[in-house]
């Protein structure tokens, strides 16, 4: 596995390949028609990234030609100096300079000594006449060496997009085809389904490897976003930014963007108090975020973190019943995280008064969609007076996805294991109704259980029939699902296995129904309907008794 330096150092050599044909071209323009806005523009916007990027790699040599060079093509640009005489040749032999610089670096070799061309560079900066050399023309050899192309190629999202459902397709062909050799049992066929498993492996995960990029390439465009949104409320705020190193599907980070967008710009807004009133509360005056990346097993998990006010869950429980949510008496019992819950409904907000950056009633309902569109999971973690933290728990891939599959009246179905918490098998005896509902304790903890089978043919029928025990016979089999700080034991069947499946959008219009997330090919060709747990578990609230 190459190391971040190596990956660094592949992307510099590629954009300043990039940049060499660039000057090589607009210069040969520009010696054909000096008058050439546009070919002026880039040289100097060429030379500026070129300037910029080898600093910021250690290539100090590289950089100082390309700044004199820069300086010159910006004499040219004001008029000061004309593209003419003995400015022409010096400019030539910098741009040759610069690309056997930038190849010797690619090579791993040292870059050759510039100072004569430093020297000439520095005498047409100060109106001076250059030192030419008699002979400044090129080798075969050298002229040759110039041809090169990068290692690198740029290719356009949609078509990545394209690859990977093919990939997809091909993984369900391929279980399709393990299934039928282990059926038929002729050694040659399974050998060879067995070489198309890896081969297909492989492929799966070097197209999703392609797609991945560092979550640093969004979170270096906050410090900005920070600063304007901390001046808007007038308070002071430090961001500090770990882990960009981490990486992700680049569609997922797209899809992800307004959202932490609008969780950072809450954080300012409703988390962070101003100077005044931290200082007033034993605080630093100045505010500190943090928006932070790293691996959480098979996932991604990125967290804004604030040392702000906290959530006021008082405050919060009061909003509920005055929006009419819930009533007083129900409001009363919820505890801490079922009250942060609420935050998420469509309109919530906390906000007192409507600024540009809140009390719109553009909540963090927007947030919390975008990450259940990717079958992820947000969680809030909140200390009164110390500060707030939101958590996006992201797949690394939305094309394939880990699932458990089980059976309901012998159908398979699968629900996504990012919304899995558990799995168990209990007597009727270990578990109890308490208000019409079926209750297990699970890891100390009482969750509410429901027969899976009665709750997908429910969607249509008024609430759920009161729980009771005398229609559970023997062990029972119960997934532990969870959304939004809240579980759900769901009782199936039997359990079949865990596997990764490719989950295909469900057609018109079966797509209208939102119980069912999309479907897959299961190996023996069934179609297997894929579960959306918060569709679930918002019917199961709905629908309780």
């Amino acid at each position: 596995m190459k190391s971040r330096e190596q990956e660094y150092r592949e992307m510099f050599m590629a954009e300043a390949l990039e940049y060499y044909d660039a000057m090589s071209r607009h210069i040969s323009e520009l010696e054909k028609d000096p008058t050439d806005e546009k070919a002026l523009h880039e040289l100097f916007r060429v030379m500026h990234n070129l300037k910029a990027n080898a600093r910021a790699m250690g290539h100090a040599d590289i950089g100082e030609v390309a700044h004199r060079m820069e300086t010159i093509f910006g004499f040219i640009r004001s008029k000061e100096r004309a593209f003419e005489g003995s400015l022409v040749p010096v400019l030539f032999t910098g741009v040759d300079t610069l690309g056997g610089m930038i190849r010797a670096v690619g090579d791993g070799e040292e870059t050759a000594n510039a100072d004569a061309l430093l020297a000439n560079l520095e005498r047409l900066v100060n109106g001076e006449e250059p030192l030419l050399e008699e002979d400044q023309s090129a080798t075969d050899e050298d002229a040759t060496r110039k041809l090169e192309l990068s290692d690198l190629v740029y290719i356009q999202i949609k078509k990545l997009d394209h690859l990977l459902n093919l990939v997809g397709e091909l993984i369900i062909d391929r279980d399709r085809i393990m299934t039928l050799s282990q059926e038929i049992g002729h050694p040659a066929l399974q050998s060879t389904a067995a070489h198309l498993f890896r081969i297909a492996d492989d492929l799966q995960y070097s197209v999703m490897d392609a797609r991945l990029v560092n979550v640093g390439s969004l979170f270096n465009k906050f410090p900005r976003v920070v600063r304007d949104v901390a001046t808007a409320e007038q308070k002071d705020v430090e961001l500090t930014i770990i882990g960009q190193d981490i990486q992700i599907d680049r569609n997922i980070l797209q899809i992800i963007t307004d959202a932490l967008l609008h969780l950072v710009r809450n954080a300012i807004g409703h988390g962070l108090e101003t100077p005044e009133v931290r200082l007033k509360a034993g605080k630093p005056a100045e505010g500190h975020l943090t928006l932070s990346a790293q691996t959480e097993r098979d996932d991604v998990l990125i967290q804004v973190t604030d040392d702000g006010r906290g959530i006021d869950v008082e405050s919060v429980r009061k909003k509920i019943v005055e929006r009419g949510l819930a009533t007083a008496e129900v409001a009363r019992h919820l505890d801490p995280d079922s009250v942060r819950a609420f935050l998420f409904e469509p309109g919530f907000s906390m906000a007192k008064e409507v600024t540009d950056i809140s009390g719109r009633g553009v909540g963090l309902d927007v947030v919390k969609l975008a990450i259940d569109s990717l079958g992820g999971q947000l969680r809030v973690d909140s200390v009164l007076g110390q500060g707030t933290t939101f958590a996006l728990v992201l797949p690394t891939s939305i094309a394939v996805k880990g699932a458990l599959l089980f059976e309901i009246a012998n159908r398979s179905y699968a629900i996504p294991l990012m919304h899995t918490d558990s799995v168990v098998s209990l007597w009727p005896d270990e578990m109890h109704i308490v208000g019409g509902v079926l209750l297990a304790r699970v890891l100390n903890e009482s969750v509410p259980v429901v027969n899976l089978h009665e709750l997908l043919h429910s969607a249509e029928d008024g609430a759920l029939s009161v729980a009771t025990k005398s229609t559970l016979i023997g062990r029972q089999d119960i997934i532990i699902v969870n959304y939004n700080n809240r579980k759900l034991g769901l009782i199936v069947d039997r359990f079949l296995r865990q596997q990764d499946i490719v989950i295909k959008p469900m057609s018109k219009p079966l797509d209208q129904i939102d119980l069912f997330g999309g479907v897959t090919l299961l190996g023996s060709g069934q179609v297997c309907l894929v579960l959306d747990v918060p569709a679930l578990t918002r019917l199961f609230l709905a629908k309780r008794p």
